[in-house]
This record gives C-alpha cells, sequence and structure tokens, in this order.
C-alpha cells in the first residue's frame, strides 16, 4: 500500500465519520459518464471502457447499501445511444446484459429494468426482463437500471399509458383531458411508486442532464464529478453525499 492509499483511507475514514446520518439520500441517481474516454485516453477500445464501467457498478452499490440509500438508478443506455455504429453497440449490449445478469446473480438487491425495452433487439430485451425477474423475491435496496433511456421517451409513455388506460374504462378523451393530474402523470412513468431520487450525480465533468429523470429530478439536487466513471472512487461518492448533506433542500421553492 502506498502512501496515497493511505492519505485516501484517513480521508475516506473521516469524511464517513461526520456524514449526519439522519440528512443522507434515499434515491441515488447516477449517470455513467465518460466510458468511452477513459478508454481513449489509455489507447484502448471502446469496448474496454464499456466493461470497466460495468466492473465498477457492483463497487458503487455496496457503497450506496452501506450508507443506507433505498433506492438507486443507473443510467447504462440511452435511447440515442442506440443510434452508435452497430460496431460499437452490439458489444455494449452484450456487456450491459452480462452486467445486469451479475447483479441478479448476486442475489443483493432487487432488480428494476426502467426503458424503453421495445427499442431494443428481442433477445436483449429478454435477456435484461428475465435478469430482473430473477430478483423478483429480493428485498432490500432497489437498483433501477435504465437501459434504454430518454427522458421524453419516458413521459411520452406515461402519457400514451395513462390515455389508453383511461379510453380503456370508457372515458372520451374530453373526460380525460379534463382530469388529468401531474399524480397522474406521475403513476404511469417507469419509476412509479418509487420516491423521486435526492441526489443525481454526473461522472466525466459534464454537467448537463442530457435527458435523464426529466420529471423526475425537478427538486433533486446534483453533483458533478470531474473523474471518467471507470476511476470514480469511494472517496468522490463521500464527496457527493457530503455536498448533498450540506444543501438546504428547497423543493423548487
Amino acid at each position: 500500500m502506498g502512501w496515497r492509499d493511505v492519505v485516501y483511507g484517513a480521508y475516506e475514514r473521516r469524511v464517513l465519520k461526520d456524514l449526519p446520518k439522519e440528512s443522507l439520500p434515499r434515491h441515488v441517481a447516477v449517470m455513467l459518464d465518460g466510458n468511452r474516454r477513459w478508454a481513449k485516453a489509455r489507447g484502448e477500445g471502446t469496448a474496454t471502457g464499456h466493461q470497466a464501467g460495468a466492473d465498477k457498478i457492483e463497487e458503487l452499490l455496496e457503497w450506496c447499501r452501506e450508507a443506507g440509500v433505498e433506492y438507486v438508478t443507473l443510467w447504462l443506455l440511452s435511447t440515442d445511444n442506440l443510434h452508435r455504429p452497430q460496431e460499437e453497440l452490439e458489444p455494449l449490449l452484450k456487456i450491459i446484459e452480462t452486467a445486469v445478469s451479475d447483479l441478479a446473480d448476486a442475489g443483493h438487491w432487487h432488480v428494476r429494468i426502467v426503458g424503453a425495452l421495445d427499442l431494443l433487439p428481442a433477445d436483449t430485451a429478454a435477456s435484461l426482463r428475465a435478469s430482473a425477474e430473477r430478483t423478483a423475491a429480493v428485498t432490500g435496496m432497489t437498483v433501477n437500471v435504465a437501459v434504454p433511456y430518454g427522458g421524453r421517451r419516458e413521459i411520452a409513455d406515461a402519457v400514451r399509458d395513462l390515455l389508453l388506460e383511461r379510453a380503456a374504462r370508457g372515458e372520451s378523451i374530453e373526460q380525460i383531458a379534463a382530469g388529468i393530474t401531474v399524480e397522474d402523470i406521475a403513476g404511469h412513468l417507469y419509476t412509479k411508486g418509487q420516491p423521486d431520487p435526492d441526489l443525481v450525480i454526473r461522472t466525466s465533468g459534464e454537467q448537463r442532464l442530457g435527458g435523464f429523470l426529466l420529471w423526475q429530478s425537478a427538486t433533486s439536487e446534483f453533483y458533478f464529478c470531474e473523474a471518467y466513471w471507470p476511476d470514480f472512487r469511494h472517496v468522490d461518492f463521500l464527496r457527493a453525499l457530503r455536498a448533498y448533506a450540506g444543501r438546504h433542500r428547497r423543493f423548487g421553492t
């Protein structure tokens, strides 16, 4: 163990000790960004970066569990990513399938897939559904895997499902329009029944949402980290929690 490890270890312990347990988030959402740039900086192929990012996920989930987080949402693939070249997309989908299957096999988390699965190849969608189903009886922390996910698509899907549900009851379009509430739409989101994220973390230095949880993040706190996702450390996570705990949440007011 080098001196840097010793210093960081001592620093992590101090930050963890000072975190106010009563002010930590219930729901943490993470934009796992920077895999491709991480690989490019090392002269590696894109698939290597995606695999390194996938290998970091379970470590993050352990940190969340230790901190008492109840829900974690991981953005692994956007709907826009589906337009990438097939030579990049196909290996990425296989990496995601394997990563989600490994999470299910671990048996520690209740895994849910949140996204437009109909946009994926049928075998990939089936694999993701099967992995999530294997965790149906698991209690404890819920892990939402957002793939393929787009915030605008989610809202459109929610409104569409709501309209179809009301129409099936025999309501006219005028009746539906007159009665729609914010709560009605929220009840048809991919994350329905869950609390909105308290904290949204984005790695890689980018400071934008990019369409992530557009509806649910209306009152979330945001933390932007310079590290590429594969380099995201425990101390970076603790700093995000510390920043969150130190803010006065105004909930949009």
